[in-house]
């Protein structure tokens, strides 16, 4: 691990800085629904537009547009990378019917879930 892959976890005391994608406040939980409405097949855009301003504001558009990539099980960056995207994983399910939940539970990262959904309803508003 490099000397600013070091940064994005800690900040100089040892604590997970605030302002690192990885950073987790202690009232953030899995099942909290951060939409006004839950993913319908008639509402992506609105739903993702929101959603993606929550989670811009939350620091982690990394997670869903692939930037943030997922580290190697080897590295320091592993175990907080997978737990917010468990974290990220979570909201999303929470804020979508179930059906639509249902048919990305064989996801594994938030990413897929992101990418499939947006594949799936992101061109129905296209002309």
């Amino acid at each position: 691990m490099t000397g600013n892959d070091s940064e994005k976890l800690k900040n100089q005391e040892g604590v997970i800085d605030h302002n690192s994608p990885y950073y987790i406040q202690a009232s953030d939980y899995p099942r909290q629904m951060h939409v006004r409405d839950a993913l319908t097949d008639n509402n992506y855009i609105s739903w993702a537009q929101e959603m993606m301003s929550f989670l811009f504001a939350k620091n982690k558009t990394g997670f869903i547009d692939g930037s943030l990539k997922k580290p190697e099980p080897t590295s320091t960056e592993y175990t907080p990378w997978m737990r917010c995207d468990a974290m990220i994983k979570g909201w999303l399910n929470s804020s979508m019917e179930k059906e639509i939940r249902n048919s990305v539970n064989y996801a594994s990262m938030a990413e897929e879930i992101w990418s499939d959904l947006k594949e799936r309803f992101g061109s129905k508003g296209a002309p």
